[in-house]
């Protein structure tokens, strides 16, 4: 790809990313404002909650979305087909996980999961969050196709309107007080997913065109669903279960601390991710030739890491101010702690560039074996090190894990077989 043709795609992406991401800072800066870090790390749970239950109602699919929505673009009957494939799956996904959900919001211990909050409250707020989960699930699959057909102004519309009617909600509802934090949270998305689906609508992808089709095919998707399900599901229990450490042996307000800062990283990942998705994922696939792929990759991956390293300097460099900007003053000393967490960011931005391109090519076992393997080392190392090194451990235990998954996604993507040499 020509370095002009790169960077305008790179910035047209990053552009409307940051937007998302400038979505997620205010949403971040107003709760920690607004609340004090005992109550955002609960809110940390929530989201975690919300985010295993997004999961397994979309199965996670949102990269197959973009990779086959590409694939058969230029065949419409098959391209019917295949949203009528996935379209059914991710409504039976749905079902069970709303089930699931309502059983949960009266049988699970919650008060153990959301310490100082009444019970009731969050009762509601999960209930509250199905509605929202759907219309999440919407907004990020409406996106996909749109980026999948190439219908850019499309899925640039989605993104930023939708991020936009999110701030507004939560900006609204924070200040007059009218719904608990767990419940603003739970139903920031329905607006957004509303308009989602009728933009998404005048490029064809609604219901009534999928209907026009007998085809229901599903097999493609099997290898996507595992792929973004495993990883969605893992994360956030994995996530839950250090926060839960942390506030267990160090206090609820040094896991707040903690929650801050991964959310400044959850910031920078939501950037590279979603700019990958567009620039390198539709242009990798099984059918290149080793040559072909080596052409493709290997430039994309260096100006990658030259602006992730680039960025990651800058972060460190204006941590205490990017503290203050994402956080509040009650969280001053997370300033102190970023080294470790920012040197993981980078190890994990050139890690998603091997990771999407197993994902492009359905490369299922490796995928999830590197992912399971992983997220285990990440908990167990968090583990280690709080108790070797106190609050600095879960930073540590960060950056150590994602180098590791840098090294082994290498191995991997190194070894796999082309169709030519």
């Amino acid at each position: 790809m020509e370095d002009s043709k790169f960077w305008k795609m790179f910035f047209g992406s990053g552009s409307v990313t940051v937007f998302n991401a400038l979505r997620a800072f205010v949403v971040n800066k107003l709760l920690a404002v607004f609340l004090p870090p005992a109550a955002f790390a609960c809110v940390g749970q929530f989201l975690n909650f919300m985010t295993v239950g997004e999961a397994t109602s979309s199965l996670a699919m949102q990269n197959g979305w973009v990779s086959l929505t590409a694939k058969y673009k230029n065949d419409h009957e098959k391209l019917l087909g295949v949203w009528r494939g996935g379209f059914r799956i991710t409504t039976f996904a749905t079902i069970i996980t709303c089930m699931v959900a309502v059983i949960f919001c009266f049988v699970a211990p919650l008060s153990t999961f959301f310490p100082g909050i009444n019970t009731r409250l969050v009762q509601a707020a999960i209930l509250f969050a199905l509605p929202g989960m759907l219309a999440t699930n919407v907004i990020s699959i409406s996106a996909a196709v749109m980026n999948g057909l190439g219908q850019m102004r499309l899925w640039a519309t989605i993104n930023v309107v939708s991020s936009l009617w999110q701030m507004i909600w939560v900006a609204f509802f924070l200040f007059t007080g009218r719904l608990s934090v767990l419940s603003i949270v739970a139903t920031q998305s329905i607006l957004a997913g509303i308009f989602a689906a009728q933009i998404s609508a005048r490029a064809g992808f609604c219901f009534k065109e999928i209907r026009k089709t007998f085809l229901d095919t599903r097999s493609p998707w099997v290898s996507y669903a595992l792929m973004g399900l495993v990883p969605m599901i893992l994360t956030p229990v994995a996530l839950t279960f250090i926060r839960s450490l942390i506030g267990s042996s160090m206090g609820w307000d040094a896991a707040g601390i903690w929650q801050g800062i991964t959310k400044i990283s959850d910031f920078f990942a939501s950037i590279y991710s979603a700019i990958l998705g567009v620039i390198l994922l539709p242009k990798v696939s099984a059918s290149l030739s080793k040559t072909e792929f080596k052409k493709v990759f290997n430039p994309l991956f260096l100006r990658l890491v030259l602006f992730s390293g680039v960025l990651i300097a800058l972060l460190f460099v204006c941590r205490d101010f990017v503290v203050a900007a994402f956080l509040s003053g009650a969280y001053a000393g997370a300033a102190d702690y970023m080294g470790f967490q920012l040197l993981g960011d980078f190890f994990r931005s050139a890690g998603w560039c091997f990771g999407f391109v197993l994902i492009a090519r359905q490369e299922t076992k490796a995928f999830l074996g590197i992912e399971v393997g992983a997220q285990l080392l990440f908990t167990i190392a968090t583990y280690i090190g709080i108790h070797l090194f106190e609050f600095q451990g879960p930073m540590m235990a960060y950056a150590f894990e994602n180098f590791i998954t840098l090294v082994a996604l290498v191995i991997v993507v190194r070894r796999l077989k082309w169709n030519i040499q």
